[in-house]
């Protein structure tokens, strides 16, 4: 890695293989230094320089994988592995395709679409939302799909945790990407790349 790359997030899982956190490359060494690490699983090998060992007078050196199990289960805060809805979220879980006219767009150019509106009781859900061009959102308004005959081209769904760890990580290597695949439901947008 050069000096002015930006190192890639360490995936950091729980015994029980369940991802816990993205963590920089300093965090995953203290997971080393502090013996807390089981397994290293990843196929990548980051390396960090550290200061000098007082005794020794020796640099300090930790190799980190790319993917690390550390010792412990670790629940999610609610215990469902809730993944919050957000707009980027919602544009990588829809591989920022409209939900209409399958336009595929950049992320300034789409919009939140709520199926059934706020306004007429449709809630801020996962299974609610889809992306949606500006174009197709205004043609929409305040209907209905079927209302504006407008029939949807995918149907949206809860994320689950592993595929909120894919989406939520611009850079993940190659075998962290594979790793959070192998259980994701199959109908995930994610599950084959």
């Amino acid at each position: 890695m050069r000096g002015n790359e930006i190192p890639p997030r360490i995936l950091i899982v729980d015994s029980q293989g369940q991802p816990v956190r993205w963590a920089a490359l300093t965090r995953a060494a203290r997971y080393y230094a502090s013996g807390k690490v089981v397994n290293d699983l990843g196929e990548c090998l980051f390396s960090m320089t550290g200061g000098l060992q007082e005794i020794s007078g020796e640099r300090s050196f930790v190799v980190s994988s790319s993917i690390v199990m550390i010792r412990g289960r670790h629940r999610s805060p609610n215990g469902r592995g809730h993944v919050g809805l957000s707009k980027h979220r919602l544009f990588a879980r829809d591989r920022h395709v409209c939900a209409y006219c399958g336009a595929h767009c950049n992320e300034s150019d789409l919009t939140v679409e709520h199926i059934i509106p706020v306004s007429r009781g449709g809630r801020h859900e996962w299974t609610n939302v889809v992306t949606a061009c500006r174009s197709c959102n205004t043609r929409k308004g305040n209907r209905r799909p079927e209302e504006a005959r407008m029939p949807l081209l995918y149907v949206p769904y809860a994320v689950c945790r592993n595929e909120g760890f894919i989406l939520s990580n611009r850079r993940i290597l190659a075998d962290q990407m594979a790793f959070l695949q192998a259980s994701l439901p199959r109908h995930s947008r994610w599950a084959h790349g």
